[in-house]
């Protein structure tokens, strides 16, 4: 294992949704750096997946980051949000799923918990699967009024979600991590001409 660097000193730099702390670093060879560091939270996400009618249910939002990169249409998203003080990966996930998407979960399958952008971000996201059934659409979704996240709510076919992820066609890092963990878990559902490998 190679020798790790030591933060040294630590200033704010911005504190608002996000916090940008700036670090100075000392290597090994005792030269030092800095680097900005920028932290939102902890996060958590989910892809449910019917595993009766075979597909998932996605959702789909404006989001600042690809307007501004110009993208011209939202991504399709598994469910996700940030993790309340005090609040466990498993309860937000639970909350944020019918939020978003109108849909109570009851039981979840832990698939990893990652670091999405180690080299700038200091957040964390627990990523789940959970099966539902229709019985479980208890709401339409579309997020909460005051945070104005306009959330379209889609179901796709699991053979569908195969082809895209083949394709390169998931832009969601989180999404496709999900869907590939699901066809890793449960190939049946995509159909034999969509199993991995």
């Amino acid at each position: 294992m190679p020798a790790m660097a030591e933060i040294v000193a630590a200033r704010v730099a911005y504190k608002g949704y996000v916090t940008v702390s700036v670090v100075t670093l000392r290597a090994p060879d005792g030269s030092t750096h800095e680097r900005e560091i920028e932290d939102h939270g902890r996060s958590a996400c989910v892809l449910p997946y019917d595993p009766e009618r075979r597909v998932a249910l996605l959702v789909r939002m404006p989001r600042a980051p690809l307007l501004q990169a110009g993208e011209p249409e939202p991504l399709y998203e598994a469910p996700a949000g940030m993790i309340d003080a005090g609040e466990t990966p498993e309860a937000a996930i639970v909350r944020e799923a019918e939020e978003e998407a109108g849909l109570r979960l009851s039981k979840l399958e832990p698939v990893v918990t990652a670091w999405p952008s180690p080299g700038v971000s200091a957040e964390r996201s627990s990523l789940f699967l959970a099966a539902y059934s229709a019985s479980d659409r208890v709401g339409a979704g579309g997020g909460l009024v005051d945070e104005h996240e306009a959330i379209t709510v889609e179901e796709l076919s699991l053979p569908e979600l195969a082809v895209m992820a083949d394709a390169g066609r998931i832009a969601d890092l989180k999404t496709l991590a999900l869907v590939l963990a699901l066809r890793l878990r449960r190939p049946e559902l995509f159909g034999r001409e969509n199993r991995p490998g």
